[in-house]
């Protein structure tokens, strides 16, 4: 089918998103299929008000450049689609005789897509529709992982890491540290931290993730035994935890355009602070609470060379896909073997993605809760990439001044 294309990028960005796009406009440009590539500015909103890039046009080094380009190149937006959208959409894609429709973004862009797609479909106007993931939640159906999630997981695990050791040479002034990352519903990039360990002593020591219910007592008593222990305890928490009751600890009551609870800037709420005062109340302890919200959406210097390589992959696949005819899709990662990391590009069908939002496992957790399974840390080892290792001084001797005999 001859057409032109439009892609976009939406939602919050990721490390390794522009590698995505410039994998669609390497496929895109080698079709004789494709007269045209064009950019939506601003997503799909940019896309209504006829705002658009043409990408044909940009000089190469600028498309190179797209593959080591940390966040949204061509802009994003959060806009719900609304039914009297789809005539203003239909609209423009008859305008530039657009028939290759791609986005790149979570299970919200996926419904976006089916919606445009089902709607062009009704009206008898052919176009071939396909999704390409993105998020660093890593929470969307039907794929092992999602391109961005490992280099957010690398970038929170380093911080991890890092900041232990700052809290275990700091343990006389300031006794714990609480590191908050994303994810609403999920809680993979708070597991993920779990590999900055490689003894007991090293943090993190407690992680509290969605899927479980956060309960106050079991916290103390846990994280007063690590003080006692070693002196100092790290704490990691998903900004999505909730009470046993479904009451946000983070005591958010905010929604976004998606009816979602906003734990950021927005939502004016979060769960660090909260659990922070939990245990200071508790215990009169001196502690920190570290929150990058957006940083690790945008961190290239700690992307993973895999991540961006499969970023890129997935966005040529969604142009095969859609020049052999294929609609209504979202390109997936499919696992083959954990050692050595093996995996295929797949495809699930839209409806499996939009929406709903990816747990966990329920083996990933440990049986209290507060801290991963060995199935997890099998998973995420071949994405995360090299573990550094930081030395502590041990057994120094006292220093003694010399005197003379």
């Amino acid at each position: 089918m001859k057409g032109n294309v439009i892609v976009g990028q939406s939602g919050g960005p990721t490390s390794v998103i522009n590698s995505s796009l410039a994998g669609i406009i390497n496929a895109a440009a080698a079709s004789d299929q494709i007269d045209n590539i064009y950019g939506m500015n601003y997503g799909i909103k940019g896309f209504m008000d006829d705002n658009l890039i043409d990408l044909g046009k940009q000089k190469q080094e600028i498309l190179e450049g797209l593959r080591n380009t940390p966040s949204s190149a061509l802009g994003s937006s959060r806009h719900k689609l609304k039914e009297e959208d789809l005539p203003v959409i239909l609209k423009i894609l008859k305008k530039y005789e657009i028939r290759y429709f791609f986005l790149i973004g979570g299970n919200d862009t996926m419904d976006t897509i089916h919606r445009v797609e089902k709607y062009c479909k009704n009206q008898g106007y052919k176009l071939n529709g396909i999704g390409i993931p993105k998020t660093v939640d890593n929470d969307l159906f039907g794929t092992d992982h999602t391109p961005g999630f490992p280099s957010a997981a690398r970038y929170n695990m380093l911080s991890v890491a890092q900041s232990g050791v700052l809290a275990r040479d700091m343990q006389k002034v300031d006794k714990f540290v609480i590191y908050q990352t994303i994810g609403r519903d999920a809680g993979w990039l708070a597991a993920a931290t779990a590999l900055a360990k490689k003894k007991d002593s090293d943090a993190p020591h407690l992680i509290y993730c969605p899927e479980r219910p956060f309960i106050k007592e079991e916290f103390l008593e846990d994280a007063k035994n690590f003080i006692e222990k070693y002196g100092w305890v790290s704490i990691v928490v998903s900004e999505g935890l909730l009470y046993s009751d479904g009451t946000p600890v983070s005591a958010a009551k905010e929604k976004d355009a998606f009816n979602n609870k906003e734990f950021g800037a927005m939502g004016g709420a979060s769960v660090g602070l909260n659990v922070h005062k939990i245990l200071k109340d508790e215990t009169g302890f001196r502690g920190e609470f570290q929150i990058t919200e957006s940083l690790n959406m945008c961190a290239i210097d700690r992307a993973v060379p895999k991540d961006l390589e499969e970023a890129f992959e997935c966005g040529k696949e969604a142009v095969h896909l859609a020049l052999t005819g294929e609609s209504g899709y979202m390109v997936t990662i499919d696992r083959i073997s954990d050692n050595p990391y093996r995996t295929r590009l797949g495809k699930t069908e839209l409806s499996n993605v939009a929406i709903r939002a990816k747990s966990m496992p329920e083996d990933f957790i440990n049986a209290r809760g507060n801290f991963v399974t060995e199935k997890l840390i099998n998973y995420m080892i071949p994405l995360i990439g090299n573990i550094p290792d930081y030395i502590q001084l041990e057994n120094l001797l006292p220093f003694q001044e010399k005197t003379d005999e």
